[in-house]
Order: structure tokens, then C-alpha cells, then sequence
């Protein structure tokens, strides 16, 4: 026999089972931080996302409002100034008085119907003829302890809302 090759061999079989080791070692921290992530989580990592809008749809700007307007209170100030813009040009001035009231007498934001601010909201069109009604999906937390609130939302074909609450105008 050659001594060389004899040598060789316990330094091969060391090298091939640290690299084992480490492979087995290494395979459960990867599955574990892989299974971390949500689908949604890992579908996002892998595709943009997309959000259209039009200013002369109904839905896209009720979206836009409440976009903007949780916008606004979770940041500074608590909404403060921008909060009220976006209240005087979305909200009809008739039905923006109705709100005031609403909210004084139940202590509550009138246009989330809360005290606090949500993590997430959806609209979705409910659809109807003289006027856009939609429906918004508010989330309040994560997880297990997510709570979720929904409204409705009547707006006028000129973009002004004038109604907020659990049912819509039409009773829907």
C-alpha cells in the first residue's frame, strides 16, 4: 500500500463528517426561519405588489380617504390639521356636522366609530345605482387577539361621503 493514500483517508472521512454535521445542523435552523414567514409574507418577498386607483371611481376614493386619514392619525399630532383637511374635502359639509355631533355624544373618532386607530382596512364595493356604497374592514390588532370592525360607507357621485356607519343608506 501507498502511505500516501492511507493518510489521506482519516483526513477525507474528518472533512466529510464536519461537513455532515454541519448540513444537519444547519437544516433545521433553515426550515425553522423559512416557516416563520407567512404565505402572504413569502408571496410579497417573491412579487410586487399592485394597487391601482382612478379619481373618478367612488371605491378608490373612499380607499384613498381612509388610507389617508389613518395615515394621519397614526402619525403625529394624532391627526390634528391633516385630519381635518381630509375630513373637509372628503366628508360633505351637511353630513360632516351629523359626524361632529356623533362624536361628541359617543366619545369615539366617527369615522373609524373608535377610540383608537386600526392596523389594516379593506373596502369593497357593495354597488348601487344613485349613489357608491362600500363596506370597510377595519382590523385592530394582530394575530389571534385581531378584532376587526366593519362599516359602511355612502358616497355621493360627486366624491362626497354622507354616511358613515354599521349599515349603509339603503339598509344594506
Amino acid at each position: 500500500m501507498n502511505r500516501r493514500t492511507i493518510s489521506r483517508r482519516p483526513a477525507r472521512r474528518a472533512v466529510a463528517l464536519a461537513l455532515g454535521i454541519a448540513a444537519v445542523t444547519a437544516l433545521p435552523l433553515a426550515l425553522t426561519a423559512s416557516a416563520q414567514a407567512t404565505p402572504a409574507e413569502a408571496a410579497a418577498a417573491r412579487t410586487p405588489r399592485t394597487v391601482a386607483g382612478s379619481p373618478s371611481d367612488s371605491v378608490t376614493r373612499i380607499a384613498d380617504f381612509y388610507g389617508a386619514y389613518i395615515d394621519a392619525q397614526s402619525g403625529p399630532g394624532n391627526g390634528g390639521k391633516l385630519a381635518a383637511e381630509l375630513r373637509k374635502y372628503y366628508i360633505h359639509p351637511d353630513y360632516l356636522k351629523k359626524l361632529v355631533a356623533w362624536e361628541e355624544k359617543n366619545h369615539a373618532d366617527g369615522v373609524l366609530r373608535a377610540q383608537n386607530i386600526p392596523v389594516r382596512w379593506t373596502v369593497t364595493d357593495n354597488g348601487t345605482a344613485d349613489h357608491t356604497e362600500a363596506g370597510i374592514t377595519l382590523t385592530w390588532g394582530t394575530g389571534s387577539t385581531a378584532d376587526t370592525t366593519k362599516l359602511v360607507v355612502d358616497m355621493t357621485r360627486d366624491h362626497r361621503i354622507i354616511h358613515i356607519d354599521t349599515k349603509g343608506i339603503g339598509g344594506k
